[in-house]
């Protein structure tokens, strides 16, 4: 085991000449009904953290009239009409996508189609990352061996209780130690990374390890964990475009959490911890940013 010491790196600069495709494109299935906010805050913190441009992809129609006035900088892709999932074939709106990074899960709910949706998504041929949290990783809870199936970089991030379904206990130590081995294991089963959110937030690809030493109490709240989803697939899909042995999927998401951290500490430093909520997270993004690329020595 490799444990990272070192402060994570940043995500590399865009070309002068660069266009929205070359900042990235993120499909985003999120949110539902009784939780149109999931997908509001995954699609605003990816957008902060540098994606080019992000799409929504919902099985309610309404949940786009919902989204969008809060989030108009994104596009929406109506799946309510889709018969393909009845028959067991992957919406062809999403069939054949060239993404750069898909992220599945929060907010989705349970059941039907969500279990479907995940389990077809995992099965097609998309090479490029795909983040489950959530409702995307309590259908992977049913089924793990769905992900002997994918061709691309798995990308699970599972707070205690997930990750306690995942390998089909009861709990999880609460120990670092035991944390990190917790997440390796679950790294491994999935061919992938794993993120293990909680207090030092664990990164592992099951060999190299990292623990975050940013955040705070005040970041245990709805939504937080969102944010954190649009932060790493804006990183993610940097990694597709722009990735070498100095810029890896694993750099990537040390980097999001690192940075979803730092952006809680700075609203926290200003708000207090009681007062601290996901949106504030976000809005405090664009200086954890800012501060980490203009760190002595980077």
């Amino acid at each position: 085991m490799t444990l990272s010491a070192a402060k994570p790196k940043t995500p590399p600069p865009l070309p002068i000449a660069a266009h929205k495709g070359d900042a990235g494109r993120m499909l985003c299935i999120a949110g539902s009904e009784t939780m149109p906010g999931a997908a509001v805050l995954i699609l605003r913190a990816a957008l902060q953290a540098g994606i080019g441009l992000v799409q929504l992809a919902v099985f309610d129609k309404n949940l786009i009239h919902a989204v969008c006035p809060a989030v108009p900088e994104a596009v929406y892709l109506d799946l309510s009409r889709s018969k393909d999932l009845i028959a067991g074939r992957l919406p062809t709106q999403i069939e054949g996508r060239k993404d750069h990074v898909r992220v599945v899960g929060p907010g989705l709910g349970q059941g039907g189609r969500t279990d479907e949706l995940v389990r077809r998504l995992v099965t097609t041929s998309f090479s490029g990352p795909l983040v489950l949290d959530a409702d995307g990783l309590n259908v992977i809870g049913d089924m793990p061996e769905v992900l002997a199936g994918f061709a691309g970089q798995m990308v699970l991030t599972p707070h205690p209780g997930e990750a306690a379904r995942l390998m089909g206990v009861a709990a999880i130590a609460t120990s670092d130690e035991g944390r990190i081995e917790c997440a390796k294991a679950i790294a491994h089963a999935a061919g992938g990374l794993c993120i293990l959110k909680g207090y030092h937030t664990v990164v592992t690809d099951g060999e190299q390890v990292f623990v975050s030493q940013t955040g705070n109490p005040g970041m245990a709240s709805a939504g937080s964990g969102d944010t954190l989803c649009g932060i790493l697939g804006a990183y993610l899909a940097s990694v597709v475009l722009f990735g070498s042995a100095d810029w890896t999927f694993f750099d990537a998401a040390c980097s999001a959490v690192h940075t979803h951290g730092l952006a809680g500490d700075l609203a926290a430093a200003k708000l207090g911890q009681r007062a601290l909520t996901a949106s504030a997270i976000i809005s405090h993004l664009a200086e954890a940013q800012q501060q980490l690329a203009h760190e002595p020595g980077r």
